[in-house]
């Protein structure tokens, strides 16, 4: 198996998935049915991962198709403007839409509506993730979704193949989305199929338990992948984290916010756990690097533009005495 930790050290990511349009309500605490501004930026689980890996100093770079249209060129703008490497996008025209997120800064009530008919980013081929230069990353990552319909399952099955000759770890966000899949049957198989073939796994509790067939049974499942060789984060929400490598487990806790919204914090928190690592932290400290940015996102507007720099991080933990005990 590849060197994980090498890789990672090596700060440079091919990132394989979605990237969007969010729509959110303005002024924060608007909700969306009466709201009369929206601001828009980048969205997209895969497309935040990369721009919070860009602004944590890693280099990381898109694969995905994008719609030719005004909406797909304005994510293709705000990557840019986020400096993640677009040369591995593939502009599609015809009938196919690029992903749209319409959600409000409130957590209560909280209401996030998600356009994906005739998504665009499910149409990467064989053909696409074939061009890849594999040999210029240290470690491929990809976010569940990418697995949800063809052609891109396949796709993303031989980028693994391709990662694994040129001797590159697999990191893989399990960011199940139940209204991307056909059935949870197809989704169980097809996830579990991918963490089998991964080396770093990152998923919430649910998750987890829906890979192996009921909640209760998620963090046995996460031990089991562990017990393989594979490194496994088992996110828990306000309950912090467990960090399972072989027969060790690390107990993580939380930093405590003000939140304003609940989603981006998964993007956010691998982001800021790879830049960790790559800062040769001890792995404990790169958990809660992450779960520092995880923290940092739902406590602001947006996604992308949420995403912390270092400089935004370094405050950040310098205000907080720290983490919750788990």
């Amino acid at each position: 198996m590849p060197n994980l930790i090498d890789a990672i050290k090596s700060r440079k990511f091919v990132v394989f998935g979605r990237a969007g349009m969010d729509m959110f309500a303005d002024p924060i605490g608007t909700k969306s049915e009466v709201a009369e501004t929206f601001r828009a930026d980048l969205g997209g689980s895969s497309a935040n991962i990369c721009a919070g890996l860009v602004k944590l100093g890693c280099e990381a770079a898109l694969v995905t198709s994008v719609s030719d249209d005004a909406v797909g060129r304005f994510a293709q703008n705000r990557l840019t403007h986020y400096g993640v490497d677009t040369q591995y996008l593939r502009v599609l025209g015809g009938e196919y839409r690029l992903s749209l997120a319409v959600y409000e800064s409130c957590i209560d009530d909280f209401q996030n509506v998600i356009y994906r008919n005739g998504a665009v980013d499910f149409q990467v081929t064989n053909e696409d993730v074939d061009r890849v230069n594999y040999d210029a990353f240290g470690a491929l990552i990809t976010a569940g979704t990418v697995f949800a319909a063809e052609p891109s399952r396949s796709s993303t099955f031989r980028a693994f193949e391709n990662a694994r000759a040129a001797n590159m770890p697999v990191i893989f966000d399990i960011d199940y989305r139940p209204y991307s899949w056909p059935s949870p049957e197809v989704a169980a198989e097809v996830l579990s199929r991918a963490g089998e073939a991964s080396d770093l796994i990152v998923g919430n509790d649910e998750e987890f338990g829906f890979m192996a067939g009921g909640i209760e049974k998620g963090l046995d499942k996460a031990r089991e992948l562990a017990a393989s060789g594979k490194l496994v984060i088992y996110k828990m929400g306000q309950d912090g984290a467990i960090t399972l490598s072989g027969d060790q487990e690390i107990r993580t806790g939380i930093f405590p916010v003000t939140a304003v919204k609940p989603n981006g914090a998964g993007d956010s928190f691998m982001a800021g756990l790879l830049a960790g690592i790559a800062d040769d932290l001890p792995l404990r400290d790169a958990v809660l690097r992450g779960s520092a940015c995880a923290s940092i996102v739902v406590s602001q507007p947006g996604c992308a533009p949420a995403m912390p720099t270092s400089v935004e991080l370094e405050a950040f933990l310098a205000a907080h005495a720290g983490p919750t005990h788990p």
